[in-house]
């Protein structure tokens, strides 16, 4: 698997991939979030064009199969999104995206990861805490997680319990922890 930027022509097979991996929601009994649009293409192409879109390729081909968005937010590298497609799931595809987004974070002077999951899907926040990340309390919750925490319950999203969760990076060039695993 080799990540890379995202190009122009890979951003309508990350809305494949990101269909692919709702999918699994509705076994859970979340067929809303199984069905819920992905992002348009012009939001993929902001991520994209501020170099904040990676894809992970398979070798042969090149084509995405996984893929992360993040934004800065409040001195932290935000993950909007990362979606693996079924299909490359359970082989480290997300950690390595996971990785390579932490090592450009620290390279901007960024100190953490942060995003926001599901509490109780397991390949959500589960997953996250077992790379490291930890829940955060609502009185730790920064300016803009607490305004991206807002516009997810007006998209609906706060139906089931999400949580943010955070993941300091380290200074030096030494592991990224269970990321580098």
């Amino acid at each position: 698997m080799r990540i890379r930027p995202a190009a122009p022509g890979d951003l309508p097979a990350l809305q494949d991939i990101e269909r692919a991996a709702g999918a699994p929601f509705r076994d859970l009994g979340m067929p809303e979030i199984a069905d819920d649009a992905p992002p348009a293409l012009d939001v993929l192409e902001r991520y994209r064009t501020a170099g904040r879109c990676w894809v992970a390729a398979g070798e042969g081909d090149g084509r995405p199969v996984a893929y992360l968005i993040a934004e800065p937010v409040d001195g932290a590298l935000h993950v909007e999104q990362v979606s693996v497609h079924p299909d490359a799931a359970r082989r480290g595809v997300g950690r390595a995206l996971l990785a390579h987004a932490a090592r450009r974070a620290r390279e901007e002077g960024l100190t953490a990861l942060t995003l926001a999951t599901f509490t109780d899907v397991p390949w959500n926040a589960p997953y996250y805490a077992r790379l490291g990340f930890r829940a955060l309390r609502e009185p730790d919750l920064t300016p803009g997680l607490r305004r991206i925490r807002t516009e997810e319950a007006a998209h609906g999203l706060d139906r089931w319990p999400r949580v943010c969760m955070r993941l300091e990076l380290p200074q030096d060039d030494e592991t990224f922890g269970r990321l580098s695993r």
